[in-house]
């Protein structure tokens, strides 16, 4: 008789699976930036599960915990760090695992949470709609008057999901095509050519940096068409796909393009530049990098080290052995990383050119701060001292610990730091030999990196209250 009323009162599971469907759909309608980081958090678990299984490895053994979760959130966060060898580790099945991992991590947190709510919900709420249009612009997430024509319209959102799974197969199938012939010419295998192109093609659009093969690029070292090509696929993953979206439409009408294109499009290009000239004046004499080549090489090698500190991750030198002052403006670099809504990491270019202005604006004396004939408000000048910030304060904190953890070089220590929270993918060599406590605090600061302050902010707050009062005004001394 007992076991009949227990089993009389448990429901059954197609109630049970309604339930649970039914409260997942309220999540994505309540917070998709929260539903974003669930998902996000469960990708990297149902990876870390996928990557310890004997059939990923090439060796048939089960790979170490700390390293399995490394790798996943360093795929799923596209950083390309890592702590095992990547062309040697993985069996076919693992080399695949990596590479539909960069391919859903590419995707950015925000619009993959909109397209799992399309698909949970059968449409994208308002909500939801603001949420994926604040990939582009923080400030939606936040709320209160946007300019519209600054970023993309509520009315576009799906025109830019679509833009966004269109735009990454176009743009890496067209790598691809162009890789494959020089690697042929470069010796690699027909066969073997015809999966690591695309792996490579991948690799660079996303941002990531994995190599497959043993050597890396060392094999390409040389062959400045082949890293050419990789650099435009680095170039086109960092500006974003909202800029990618505005170019589509507005190609050769440049006065068309919406002010966060032109920001985004224009700092990359004085950032890269700039980084290049930096990384010539500084390395040119050093014998262990760019001492021993010729002038073009130098220079070209100088210009790709400057692409690949943007968020790119690819590497021909020895990142080691550079100065401590090039490491330094390396740093520098990966922190500001890419474009919003890219498969770039940092704190986005857009973040500091608002920055930017706003301090020359306050140098002249201006009461509001403008860029080709718009004002930019207030609170997205708040949201950028926001971001630099907690990002700032995330790296602080990751390097003092990583410090105390490892007692290496606090020059190595806060290059792989910064590449770690701006998904870089580049290393002096300490992420190889840290502890597996290293491993996890290092794995955090991707995390916390890739997934962005914003959403974080957006996730934690449970509601949003309104102030309906104002307290008196007074004037702290400032500076």
């Amino acid at each position: 008789m007992a076991r009949r009323t227990r089993a009389s009162t448990q429901r059954p599971f197609s109630e049970r699976f309604r339930s649970w469907f039914h409260d997942l759909r309220e999540q994505t309608t309540k917070s998709p930036a929260r539903f974003a980081v669930i998902i996000f958090s469960t990708l990297i678990l149902l990876f870390t599960g996928l990557f310890s299984i004997p059939a990923a490895s090439a060796d048939g053994q089960s790979l170490k915990l700390a390293d399995a979760f490394f790798t996943a959130m360093s795929t799923i966060c596209v950083t390309g760090l890592t702590t095992v060898n990547m062309d040697t580790q993985w069996s076919p099945l693992g080399h695949t695992l990596v590479f539909l991992g960069v391919q859903i991590g590419a995707m950015g947190v925000l619009t993959l949470a909109s397209i799992l709510g399309l698909v949970i919900s059968k449409r994208l709420g308002l909500r939801a709609k603001l949420i994926a249009a604040g990939d582009s612009n923080p400030l939606r997430v936040h709320g209160g008057p946007v300019n519209e024509g600054q970023t993309v319209r509520l009315g576009e959102v799906g025109q830019l999901l679509v833009t966004v799974a269109l735009s990454t197969l176009i743009i890496e199938a067209t790598l691809a095509v162009l890789l494959y012939p020089l690697m042929v010419i470069a010796g690699v295998d027909p066969l073997t050519a015809l999966w690591e192109a695309p792996y490579y093609a991948a690799m660079a659009f996303t941002n990531t940096g994995f190599t497959p093969n043993a050597g890396g690029l060392t094999p390409f070292a040389d062959d400045y068409l082949f890293l050419s090509v990789l650099m435009v696929g680095v170039f086109l993953g960092s500006i974003g796909f909202p800029v990618i979206f505005a170019l589509a439409k507005h190609v050769w009408h440049v006065r068309r393009w919406s002010l966060h294109a032109k920001l985004t499009i224009i700092t990359t290009v004085v950032l890269f530049l700039a980084g290049a000239a930096v990384f010539l004046v500084l390395e040119y004499n050093n014998p262990k990098t760019f001492g021993s080549m010729d002038a073009w090489d130098t220079t070209f090698q100088a210009f790709f080290l400057s692409a690949m500190t943007r968020s790119g991750g690819f590497a021909v030198i020895d990142i080691s052995e550079l100065n401590g002052s090039s490491m330094l403006v390396g740093s520098m670099l990966m922190f500001v990383g890419g474009g919003s809504a890219s498969t770039a990491g940092g704190i986005k270019v857009t973040t500091l050119a608002v920055l930017a202005l706003a301090v020359w604006s306050e140098a002249r004396g201006r009461q509001t701060v403008e860029a080709f004939g718009r004002r930019i408000p207030s609170d997205v000048q708040r949201v950028a001292i926001s971001v630099v910030a907690w990002g700032a304060t995330i790296v602080a904190l990751s390097t003092i610990i990583i410090l105390q953890i490892t007692k290496a070089p606090l020059q190595h220590v806060l290059f792989d730091v910064i590449s770690g929270f701006a998904t870089v993918g580049l290393s002096t060599g300490l992420t190889e030999d840290l502890p597996d406590s290293g491993v996890y605090v290092l794995a955090l600061t991707m995390f916390m990196g890739r997934v962005g302050t914003v959403t974080l902010a957006a996730a934690v707050a449970a509601t949003a209250r309104t102030q309906l009062y104002s307290l008196p005004v007074e004037r702290p001394i400032v500076g």
